[in-house]
């Protein structure tokens, strides 16, 4: 009797717009850190699941701030999230914090549109590899290097020893297909909304204002604010958090290495600095 009152009055009651919203925040790449941390395909999955679990979204909103990090994690979540969002018929709409920069571009490109703050940090279009080395500290110390290998590229790229030339040239062969992998998605997701200004594909980045003159993204505006002009002020946004047990807190806790940590914090804060971040 109640499904047969429900069906009858169905039709009086209009369905509030509900729009989940997932929220991709830090460094990309395996691994943790004591602060902000990092995001990856793994620890998103069931995040993005949930988002487009919900019966019938208006659209899934994605709040993105990241100075980038591994470009494999980075197509990976997208990826998973074009996925979803062409199997539901649901459209993508991305929110520029901070900086959404390199990895952290590569990512918004997942939506449909894409919307950031005028003193957002867009672009970084490119690809970076950045190393130490220890050749010569190591000599003076009288510290031996012995490396045993099968195969006269495996000890490739050995901080502690002096840069070879056929090295480098394999490294850049990888940076170059993986900088035409990221120019052949921003073409794909960008398309003619990019305009012809040479420096687009060239590593800069610039403020939200004038990425929108670039055509890195479609429109100045938070989310509230445009999600209410887009479906009007009953709009609900359902956040999608992941909760963590206290038990798994404390598992993760002493399982990972403290050394490895505090690595991992350096290398993030290395890669948000470059921001002023």
């Amino acid at each position: 009797m109640k499904n047969f009152f429900e069906f009858i009055l169905r039709p009086f009651f209009k369905k509030r717009p509900t729009v989940p919203v997932l929220r991709f925040d830090g460094v990309i790449g395996t691994g943790g850190g004591l602060g902000k941390g990092r995001i990856n395909a793994e620890n998103l999955e069931s995040n993005i699941k949930k988002a487009f679990s919900t019966s019938k979204p208006s659209a899934v909103a994605i709040i993105i701030n990241s100075p980038g990090g591994s470009p494999v994690q980075s197509s990976l979540i997208y990826q998973r999230v074009r996925y979803f969002a062409e199997k539901k018929d649901v459209p993508i709409l991305v929110f520029i914090e901070d900086v959404a920069a390199s990895g952290g571009y590569w990512l918004s490109c997942v939506g449909d549109e894409i919307f950031a703050d005028k003193a957002s940090i867009v672009g970084s279009i490119g690809v970076i590899s950045a190393s130490f080395g220890f050749s010569e500290a190591i000599s003076k110390v009288g510290v031996e290097r012995r490396v045993y290998t099968t195969g006269k590229s495996k000890g490739s790229l050995d901080p502690f020893k002096p840069e070879k030339l056929e090295d480098v040239r394999m490294l850049k062969n990888i940076m170059n297909d993986t900088q035409e992998a990221f120019v052949d998605l921003v073409n794909l997701r960008r398309g003619s909304k990019l305009s012809d200004d040479d420096s687009i594909f060239t590593g800069a980045f610039w403020s939200g204002e004038k990425a929108l003159k670039l055509g890195l993204i479609d429109g100045i505006g938070e989310i509230r604010t445009v999600l209410r002009q887009r479906f009007g002020n009953k709009v609900k946004l359902k956040f999608i958090n992941k909760k963590k047990s206290f038990i798994s807190g404390l598992v993760q806790g002493f399982s990972s290495p403290i050394i490895n940590s505090i690595i991992n914090e350096i290398e993030n804060n290395a890669l948000w600095k470059r921001f002023g971040l």
